[in-house]
């Protein structure tokens, strides 16, 4: 069995599947995906949010554990899991193994605790362009790489090979 930990930072699409699977298809083993989607903390953005708008002095401050904040934590889990359900659909719909599960960690971390657990052979981290991370490497891959002990592959979201080879594609291909 190939093992394969996919970081995805939002659902996958037909496109973004087809170029996964086919990056393996010429393996003798069978590959299975463990996709690994983070979910935002509710009550983190709030508390970042207000720090922003000036803090306490301008803003009430609303508990974590209140009943707003926990409705609004469902409605992101909610729809991560739609999203990580039917990015696991595409993926069987190719006819590939797969595993899934939503994180609240720091999705490095997430995925170093994933390849560990199911003794993966590479990484693949689909995302869409965040040039300022990415320019001072402090975006997944790049932290990824440094570490994890496995070939770390960064994809971005909805282009396709070419696109991103050529520059032509939503991504940047330098500043």
């Amino acid at each position: 069995m190939y093992n394969v930990a996919l970081l995805i930072e939002h659902q996958l699409t037909a496109v973004d599947t087809k170029q996964v699977v086919e990056l393996h298809e010429a393996l003798d083993e069978t590959v299975r995906y463990h996709l690994l989607m983070p979910v935002e903390d509710a009550a983190g953005q709030l508390t970042t949010s207000l720090g922003a708008l000036g803090g306490p002095e301008l803003v009430p401050v609303v508990s974590p554990d209140s009943s707003e904040v926990e409705m609004i934590q469902e409605s992101i889990d909610h729809s991560a899991q739609e999203e990580l359900d039917a990015s696991i659909a595409l993926l069987q719909q190719q006819h590939q193994q797969t595993t899934a599960q939503l994180t609240r960690d720091d999705p490095v971390r997430a995925l170093a605790d994933l390849i560990q657990k199911v003794d993966g052979q590479e990484a693949i981290i689909l995302t869409e362009p965040h040039v300022i991370s990415e320019f001072f490497h402090l975006d997944w891959t790049s932290r990824a790489r440094r570490k994890l002990d496995v070939p770390c592959l960064h994809l971005l979201e909805h282009e396709t090979f070419d696109e991103q080879a050529s520059g032509t594609g939503e991504g940047v291909d330098g500043m």
